[in-house]
């Protein structure tokens, strides 16, 4: 089988959409569709539901996207070795963070390897920890800062972090040492990241608390201005207040609620050697992290 065949249909899958999968790949759609048709034809059964929603896997192709993805890692490992070989460091590597406050470090981090490993691309990806995390375990992502979540990764611990309350200047409770956990049963509340699995709703979730959710944002900034406003009160990890503090007040839960910070990354045999060569790089600049 024909592994380009097999990296385009992963990105399509990724994607949902042949049109994105041809942008992101260098495509056209009219050829991205060409390479998918004939895999179908190969494999003799179709790969791909289409729908308005996007395209998904049919149920025999779930069957084989594990092999398919371990056969295009491998023909990528191959080609960056045989690169290697040649005296030529080539390749790709994917690193990501849920976190601004690890921007300047990794960006430090990927600008240093550019200049030493000039041939291998480093991409950048956002997303949640939950996400970070399945792209790592998928072996779509090398390298991901994130909170501990379970899965098929390596993980490298970094340090504990706080979950915190942020109340508006006028509220009963800025004065006090703590913010009582069970008061999130009765305050106004401004949900972060809506919809995604996060540190937030995650402790929510084992204490069986449902806050009052009266608004909503994906910005960190949003909910601390909408909280400065008086429109009720949000939770976020002590990292992300660090510069976003001025007008509410930060107070840890009681009782304390904190989460596990440290690096995702893909279980040993499933690295590549740029994946290697970025992975050793950026452990060995850690000290210079200044967050930890």
């Amino acid at each position: 089988m024909d592994t380009e065949k097999c990296r385009v249909l992963l990105t399509v899958l990724h994607e949902r959409s042949l049109s994105a999968a041809a942008e992101a790949l260098g495509y056209t759609p009219s050829g991205i569709s060409r390479l998918v048709d004939s895999l179908e034809r190969e494999t003799g059964f179709p790969l791909l539901h289409r729908g308005r929603g996007g395209v998904s896997a049919t149920r025999a192709c779930q069957e084989l996207l594990p092999l398919m993805r371990r056969m295009a890692e491998l023909d990528e490992q191959y080609q960056q070795l045989a690169h290697r070989i040649q005296g030529l460091d080539v390749g790709r590597v994917v690193a990501g963070t849920n976190y601004a406050a690890f921007y300047p470090w990794l960006s430090e981090v990927i600008a240093g390897f550019h200049h030493a490993y000039p041939g291998i691309r480093v991409e950048l990806r956002e997303g949640s920890s939950t996400q970070l995390g399945e792209l790592v375990d998928h072996r779509r992502a090398d390298f991901c800062l994130i909170s501990q979540r379970p899965g098929r990764h390596e993980w490298v611990p970094l340090k504990d972090d706080q979950l915190m309350a942020i109340l508006p200047p006028t509220h009963p409770l800025v004065e006090a040492d703590r913010f009582p956990v069970e008061r999130l049963r009765q305050e106004p509340f401004i949900e972060f990241l809506p919809g995604q699995e996060t540190d937030n709703s995650r402790m929510l979730q084992q204490l069986q608390i449902r806050p009052k959710i009266r608004f909503a944002t994906s910005d960190s900034r949003a909910a601390i201005a909408m909280v400065r406003a008086g429109l009720g009160i949000t939770l976020l990890n002590d990292i992300l207040t660090a510069d976003l503090a001025d007008g509410v007040a930060v107070l840890p839960l009681d009782p304390p609620q904190s989460v596990h910070l440290g690096i995702a990354l893909p279980e040993e045999e499933h690295v590549s050697p740029a994946a290697k060569r970025f992975i050793t790089y950026a452990l060995n600049r850690l000290p210079e992290l200044d967050v930890l």
